[in-house]
């Protein structure tokens, strides 16, 4: 099994909380985290029937069957099971007592909130990152990671890239988009997933989506929070200041595991990968990703940004700390060329919050250009902090 970044919080957060919670996409490995880093735990799915039945029947009877401490798979299928482990944490008075993982982002967050308000930690756990797969000795080339992706059962199992995702597809299409929402067009719905796959890096724009999957603004506000909250997508938000120049207050969209957006392209194999004209936006949506997941592996919110003002001027990415605005340049391009730097030039002039910037593409080379940092892609996990 390939070791997560995560585990080392997962460790330190249970040692101070009663409860704690582990978030993400299905099968981005949030059981197998738990297991490895408890394995003396009890464990219990929520998934199987005849378990659900249990636990919503006699709260108390499942509690005292799978007794703390427990590892508790898709907590967001009964969530009256919260109220029950509130008081049962309480009584055990130990620390990591419960392990609860979850799929569903929003709703999960809010029932947790509410239910086990200051007795729990939060994780968001993501498919793989590159430093994950680089230390587990998988190293790949750009078109190889945006073809087959960050699963980790793709790489533990050693499974076909085709046939994974199109399982995943049909699997959360038919299965977790039904629970979350009653969609009463799916060929609709599905045809709107696809589309979005061709938007990746572009701005949301509900009219001009629901011109094109054919439903209304309000329908396309309402899937997007659907696969938002599923961790499908991520909306990278826009970064608001006072620069003396009106700026975009639409948010971009990412996929949160990049081999789907490949698989939903049609993207047969890598070699596809570097002719698709849709080329820059997928490896910025890879590389915006992997900040996320740097971020998120030391129990960070997202804290990330991207700056675009009325004049087209735009900063892919932007990482706010200490009162300082981090530029963040994404390229595709194997080649270094001067122009990537011009962005960056433009927004520090912008504000003095502005510190170093960095340029991210595809190349080998890693130096130091005047005030911004030149590095190859594969540094993104350890340069994003």
């Amino acid at each position: 099994m390939i070791k997560r970044k995560i585990q080392r919080e997962l460790a330190l957060l249970a040692e101070q909380y009663p409860v704690v919670t582990i978030t993400g996409p299905r099968q981005s490995g949030k059981t197998t985290l738990a297991r490895m880093q408890f394995p003396s735990y009890n464990y219990v799915n929520l998934e199987d029937p005849e378990i659900r039945q249990l636990a919503e029947q006699d709260a108390k009877e499942f509690l005292k069957r799978y007794s703390a401490p427990v590892i508790i798979d898709e907590i967001q299928r009964l969530p009256m099971l919260l109220s029950y482990i509130q008081v049962e944490s309480d009584r055990a008075k130990r620390k990591g007592a419960f392990i609860l993982t979850g799929s569903h982002q929003a709703e999960l967050r809010a029932q947790v909130s509410q239910s086990l308000a200051g007795r729990t930690a939060i994780l968001h756990l993501l498919p793989l990152s590159i430093a994950e797969l680089s230390e587990a000795g998988f190293t790949m080339d750009r078109d190889e990671y945006i073809f087959k992706g960050f699963m980790p059962q793709l790489y533990n199992e050693k499974m076909d890239v085709h046939r994974f995702y199109r399982n995943y597809y049909m699997t959360y299409v038919e299965r977790d988009a039904r629970q979350l929402v009653n969609i009463r067009n799916f060929t609709a719905f599905e045809r709107f997933i696809k589309i979005l796959a061709g938007r990746v890096g572009q701005l949301i724009n509900l009219s001009g989506l629901g011109n094109d999957v054919g439903v209304s603004g309000g329908t396309i506000s309402e899937w997007l929070s659907i696969l938002e909250a599923s961790f499908i997508i991520f909306r990278l938000p826009p970064y608001f200041e006072n620069f003396g120049k009106r700026q975009t207050k639409s948010s971009k969209i990412y996929f949160t595991e990049i081999g789907l957006v490949s698989y939903l392209l049609e993207l047969e194999n890598p070699n596809m990968v570097a002719r698709d004209p849709l080329l820059g936006g997928l490896f910025e949506n890879m590389v915006v990703l992997e900040a996320l997941k740097t971020r998120y592996n030391v129990s960070k919110e997202a804290g990330i940004y991207f700056f675009r003002d009325s004049n087209g001027m735009e900063i892919d990415l932007l990482q706010s700390a200490n009162r300082t605005l981090y530029p963040i340049e994404i390229k595709a391009g194997r080649t270094y060329s001067k122009a990537f730097t011009a962005n960056i030039e433009k927004f520090r002039k912008l504000t003095p919050q502005a510190g170093t910037g960095t340029i991210i593409y595809s190349g080998e080379a890693q130096q130091k250009i005047g005030e911004n940092n030149l590095i190859n892609f594969t540094a993104t996990a350890t340069v994003i902090q």
